[in-house]
């Protein structure tokens, strides 16, 4: 039987917001500073809807709202209090505030972040359920539209068309795929979307064809690891532990998420309580495995975890000049 938080009868899909167009290069920041600059004033939704907006961003109208949609998809930015009211979030402040640790999305943390946020949450139909419960490795791109198909039928979502989800399938592709490069274009040049750099999907064999790439992720660091451990843990139970087999392969796990092997989630599993100095640690007792933490389930502790990676990128640069 499917499980996971997209069967809850109360489910409200999502197959629109992006106006057909992926993530791209540079416009997290620029949607940041622009909700920056109003946090204090009339309402940070102005900044995307007044006459100026296409002008100060340098789009059209709907590259303008699908800015939007991804800043707020990703966790930059989150509705505040009044009708137009937008604010940054602590993530957003913490990568693209002026004293940001990632404001040009340099380093794989933010990838993973962002994608995490994206797949790893369900409000985004598509992604979520494309990671966590579509039962195949390869796949076709009809396929996966013929798939979530049945799915909207089956839950009986109302106001869900074919046509909705072929483009929401669409731009879920081509927002971890490369494109073919062509001629003398470069390798940046075939990136339509940044999540294409951690390679989580790839083309195969015929145009329509695909793979999802499950195994180790080296540029995926312990401190996201554990923010989507705790996220994921946070909404599946209470307990004080938490089974191998929910973190590896429960909808929504990081297991899931981030296409790991069970080797690779136990391997991380392992180091948690020397990086948390004992506040979440491994336990395999009569042949169960499990996790156990002796904190609360926090997401700015969370965020603390996850900002380390970026630190010891910054060693490491050090170290190397």
């Amino acid at each position: 039987m499917p499980r996971g938080p997209i069967y809850n009868d109360n489910y409200r899909p999502q197959f629109s917001g992006h106006e057909t167009f992926p993530l791209r290069y540079g416009w997290l920041k620029k949607a940041y500073d622009a909700v920056y600059e109003r946090e204090d004033g009339p309402g940070g939704k102005l900044a995307f809807t007044r006459d100026d907006s296409i002008a100060r961003f340098g789009v059209g109208k709907n590259m303008v709202s699908s800015m939007r949609h991804w800043a707020t998809a990703s966790g930059i930015i989150e509705d505040g209090e009044g009708a137009n009211a937008l604010v940054t979030t602590s993530l957003g402040r913490q990568l693209f505030g002026k004293s940001g640790l990632d404001r040009y999305i340099e380093h794989p943390a933010t990838l993973w972040l962002i994608h995490w946020n994206l797949a790893g949450r369900p409000e985004k139909t598509t992604w979520y359920w494309s990671f966590n419960n579509f039962p195949g490795v390869t796949f076709e791109r009809e396929q996966l539209v013929r798939a979530l198909e049945k799915v909207a039928k089956d839950r009986e979502w109302p106001r869900v068309s074919a046509t909705t989800i072929r483009r929401d399938v669409e731009c879920f592709l081509r927002t971890y795929v490369a494109k073919t490069a062509s001629g003398a274009a470069s390798p940046e040049d075939s990136l339509e979307s940044p999540l294409a750099e951690l390679g989580l999907i790839k083309a195969v064999g015929r145009r329509d064809g695909f793979r999802f790439v499950r195994g180790p992720k080296s540029s995926l660091g312990n401190g996201v690891f554990l923010y989507a451990l705790i996220d994921f843990w946070k909404n599946y139970s209470s307990a004080q532990t938490l089974s191998f087999e929910a973190v590896a392969h429960e909808p929504g796990s990081p297991g899931r998420v981030f296409l790991l092997d069970e080797n690779d989630v136990a391997d991380r599993l392992l180091a948690l309580e020397d990086f948390t100095k004992g506040s979440f640690r491994w336990s395999e007792t009569a042949g169960l495995k499990q996790v156990i933490r002796d904190v609360a389930l926090d997401m700015e502790a969370a965020l603390i975890y996850a900002m380390c990676d970026y630190k010891k990128k910054t060693i490491e640069s050090r170290e190397a000049a």
